[in-house]
Order: C-alpha cells, then sequence, then structure tokens
C-alpha cells in the first residue's frame, strides 16, 4: 500500500498490525490476533477521521493516487469483447488514449480513456496518461465512427492534462484538442463521461464534452493543475493548497455549479482500498446514464448536448 503524506499517522497503525501478523506467522506459539484486531479497528477510526472531510488539495492527492483503479483496469472489469483500434490515420498511435469497440452489457459501445499506467515502465510508455495531438485525432476518429454505425461513447478521463511538449505544439496539440471537444457537441449519438482521476484542463474537457458527466467522490476536474495556478498568479507553485481551494475542482463543488450531474461514492479511504467496488460502482452509473438517453433521436441529443454546456455558469455554490 503507498501511503499519501496526510495517511502517516494510518501507516504507523496499519505497519504495526502487520508486524505483529509477521511474528505470528513466524513463530506459531505466538498469539497476536487481539492486538492486531485491536490495531485494525484503531486504523479505521483514523481512516475515517482522515476522509471525513478532506480538503480539496488532499481529494486532488487523492485523486492521483498510484493505487487507484486506471482505465484499462474499467475496461478489463466492465467491458466485454473490447478491440482496440490504434492511430490518428495521420502520424503515429498515442499510447496515452487507449480506445476501441468493445460490448457494455452487452451493448456495443465505443470506449475511450487516458491510461496513466501501473508502474515506471507502462507509466513512461503511456506518457503519464499526458495525450499528444495524435490521441486525440485518434478519438476524433473513433466518435466519428461511433456516430456512423450508431454506437454510445464511453469515455473515461483521467490525465493531469495534454502534453505540453516542444513535438505536441509543433504538430498542433490545441487544434486537436479542439476538434475533439468540438466533435463530442456534434456526434448523434449518447456520450457519457467519467472522471475517474484527475480531469486536468483541456486534455480532459476533449472527452469530457458529454451528455451525462460523473465524476468518483474524491476525483477532481480543472481548467489547470493547483501547482500551475499557484506558478502563474503568486509565481509560487507551493502555495497550491490556497490555488486548489479556489479553483472549486472538487465533484461536490462541481455538482453545484452544475459541471458534473453525478457523483460515484467511493469506498472509505478511497478507490485504490477496494478496486472492485470503485469499478463496480462506476458500471452501475454509466449503466444509469446510457438509460437516460434512450428513446433520445439524434436531434434530440445534440441540442440537449449543446444547452447543458451553453448554459454553463448559470448556477453558482449559494443555488
Amino acid at each position: 500500500m503507498n501511503y499519501l503524506d496526510f495517511e502517516k499517522p494510518l501507516a504507523e497503525i496499519e505497519g504495526k498490525a502487520e508486524e505483529l501478523r509477521a511474528m505470528a506467522r513466524g513463530n506459531s506459539e505466538m498469539d497476536v490476533e487481539a492486538e492486531a484486531k485491536a490495531l485494525d479497528k484503531k486504523a479505521q477510526d483514523i481512516l475515517k477521521d482522515l476522509y471525513k472531510n478532506l480538503t480539496p488539495w488532499r481529494k486532488c492527492q487523492v485523486a492521483r493516487h498510484p493505487d487507484r483503479p486506471h482505465c484499462r483496469d474499467y475496461i478489463n472489469a466492465l467491458f466485454t469483447e473490447y478491440t482496440p483500434l490504434a492511430g490518428d490515420r495521420n502520424f503515429a498511435d498515442d499510447h496515452a488514449v487507449m480506445g476501441g469497440i468493445a460490448r457494455f452489457n452487452d451493448r456495443p459501445v465505443v470506449v475511450i480513456g487516458h491510461e496513466k499506467g501501473n508502474d515506471t515502465k507502462s507509466r513512461i510508455e503511456h506518457n503519464f496518461g499526458m495525450a499528444r495531438p495524435e490521441g486525440y485525432r485518434k478519438a476524433v476518429r473513433l466518435m466519428d465512427m461511433a456516430d456512423r454505425f450508431g454506437l454510445p461513447v464511453v469515455t473515461l478521463v483521467d490525465t493531469p492534462g495534454a502534453y505540453p511538449g516542444k513535438g505536441a505544439e509543433e504538430r498542433g496539440q490545441s487544434e486537436a484538442i479542439a476538434r475533439s471537444t468540438q466533435k463530442c457537441l456534434e456526434i448523434g449519438v449518447p456520450l457519457i463521461s467519467v472522471i475517474i482521476g484527475e480531469g486536468g484542463s483541456g486534455g480532459a474537457v476533449a472527452f469530457a464534452t458529454a451528455d451525462h458527466l460523473a465524476m468518483l467522490e474524491h476525483s477532481i476536474y480543472s481548467v489547470i493543475s493547483p501547482e500551475g495556478c499557484a506558478s502563474i498568479l503568486w509565481k509560487d507553485a507551493e502555495r497550491m493548497r490556497e490555488a486548489a481551494e479556489a479553483l472549486r475542482l472538487t465533484a461536490q463543488d462541481l455538482q453545484k455549479l452544475g459541471v458534473c450531474d453525478r457523483i460515484i461514492p467511493e469506498p472509505m479511504g478511497g478507490a485504490q482500498r477496494d478496486k472492485a467496488a470503485t469499478i463496480a460502482a462506476v458500471g452501475e452509473a454509466i449503466e444509469a446514464m446510457l438509460a437516460a438517453t434512450k428513446g433520445m433521436d439524434r436531434k434530440k441529443l445534440i441540442a440537449a448536448r449543446r444547452k447543458k454546456y451553453l448554459d454553463l455558469g448559470s448556477k453558482g455554490l449559494a443555488a
């Protein structure tokens, strides 16, 4: 288990419980289960206290936790007959974006998502979930295909933002993001999006301009990272806690603002503590959101989606 900075008291208690059990495994005459269970209860109480009222900055940390389930985990668990499709038919295949055709509850769909990777090698391969222009152009190609064949689109968003490298800029990063966002608004099939971790900047908007947007309880969605915001506004990245408060990037604030339509509860301690339960909850939310679009024809879908985004900003946090 990887522990976050604010989870250090929890790490100490759970570590002591594991030490006791390890000693007992090495000596069959030792009986430490009562002491270990007492430590388990204390750890559970600390966990509840830590997660009872997370600050926006702590939610950022949880959203970035390396052990959270990633796009590939959701696809493997929730979708069957997944057939990956690669490349943008122009330059290359971007491994930060995975997508293809699959079945969700036996319904054919197109699924697209950011993949961060789960160890050093895979994180480098997937560029830590930061897509280049070819990733967004691949997404546009897949959405076009979905529109042509009448397949709903499900997107799983988990990115710190689009890749800001020199090569990406030379190949038209901003234009590719804009085209992907435009395509989200144009397709005449249901488009469902879930923020499963980080929803960073235009890199997330390009996949999340959907009919229905859900966010995991401790996920974040923002125009810029707290560190980037603090660097620009105050020339001090260490003021990221203050920036996180001001950005209103939590699922709870965004639901009040009308950006997020549904909050998906996470297990106590975050998605990383019970991946199976988190994935199941996301699956239920996707099913419910797809059901909400049932019976809507092409014109109604496009008109409702357009109205949704034109109305953004009409709600305030006091509403």
